[in-house]
């Protein structure tokens, strides 16, 4: 069954553990395990050597990535856009997490992500 035709709960279960992945691997600075479920296109837009950098900043001046609340489900024909409440040990506040799954190949990937 398509994606973006699957319930909240079937499209989590997908998307849940790409989402932990992703944030370990960051927390590891670990390119290959982060982008393992990248589409080649998100692979373009984040260079080898860009990670690092982004990962130092946001763990010199958040911390770490702590707990993560989901919050809504954006559906399109051909993806769907997953937004989460997310929080840092040393940051306070919310921030959101935000990650558009595509399928290719029978697989889900990852064509963007963001956490602001």
């Amino acid at each position: 069954m398509k994606l973006s035709k699957q319930s909240d709960a079937q499209i989590l279960a997908v998307a849940d553990p790409i989402m932990d992945n992703l944030m370990d691997a960051s927390s590891a600075i670990d390119y290959d395990r982060h982008t393992r479920d990248f589409t080649e296109r998100a692979r373009r837009a984040l260079p080898r050597d860009a990670l690092r950098p982004i990962c130092e900043q946001y763990q010199r001046e958040r911390g770490f990535f702590g707990p993560r609340e989901f919050v809504a489900i954006f559906r399109r024909p051909d993806s769907v856009a997953i937004i989460w409440r997310q929080t840092f040990t040393r940051a306070a506040g919310d921030f959101v997490a935000e990650m558009v799954l595509v399928e290719e190949g029978g697989h889900c990937l990852v064509d963007h992500v963001m956490v602001f």
